[in-house]
């Protein structure tokens, strides 16, 4: 089986939508996060933009391997507005990511059922306004090696095209490399010839 190392998530938030039921407004937004506390000053933002607002309901996800997510019903019944977003999260296998939907109530009541469907549709056509790119699954190595393995080194990075993400080049000189998971373990045995040269994963 093919090692999975792609994973697709937004890179710039997406245009508001607005889906409407009876009377009720629901406004829906994507953005790309990558931690949780990113998830909470945006919620805040929202807030502070729609403060007349009855709910703003939401769901993230984060993570590509270890992946956490959160949903939130803010008032409204049980897994009738959280759920659907994040289901909606899935449905397009999109990670990274948070999907707020504000309501506006509008004096008539939907019923879990309407609130289910009005919730989801608005998360659906937030992605669906949203640019969804794919991206690779890498692996960090810090690579150790005294400066007269200097031309070794380089010569494998670039043979292999491996990405540079930092280097520190003094006595010691440390090199930082990402690769693609899928040929990480491969990239490890290349330098195992060079004896004096050090390559260790770092954890993500």
């Amino acid at each position: 089986m093919e090692t999975k190392d792609t994973y697709n998530t937004i890179i710039t938030p997406g245009e508001e939508v607005l889906f409407k039921d009876r009377n009720s407004k629901f406004f829906g937004y994507a953005f790309p996060i990558s931690t949780e506390e990113d998830s909470k000053s945006i919620i805040e933002a929202l807030k502070k933009q729609h403060h007349s607002a009855r709910h703003w309901c939401y769901a993230w996800q984060i993570g590509t391997e270890n992946i956490r997510y959160r949903t939130n019903d803010d008032g409204e019944p049980s897994n009738s507005a959280g759920q659907p977003i994040y289901g909606q999260i899935q449905s397009f296998d999109i990670t990274n990511i948070l999907i707020v939907v504000v309501r506006y109530f509008g004096g008539v009541k939907l019923g879990v059922g309407g609130l289910i469907n009005a919730y989801k549709t608005a998360a659906q056509l937030a992605l669906e306004a949203s640019k969804i790119v794919e991206k690779t699954i890498n692996i960090n190595y810090l690579i150790t090696f005294e400066y007269k393995d200097m031309n070794k080194v380089m010569r494998i990075i670039k043979e292999h095209n491996l990405t540079i993400t930092k280097q520190e080049l003094e006595l010691n000189c440390k090199i930082y490399i990402s690769v693609r998971k899928k040929v990480a373990d491969k990239i490890k045995e290349v330098f195992s010839p060079l004896y004096e040269v050090k390559i260790d994963k770092l954890e993500s």
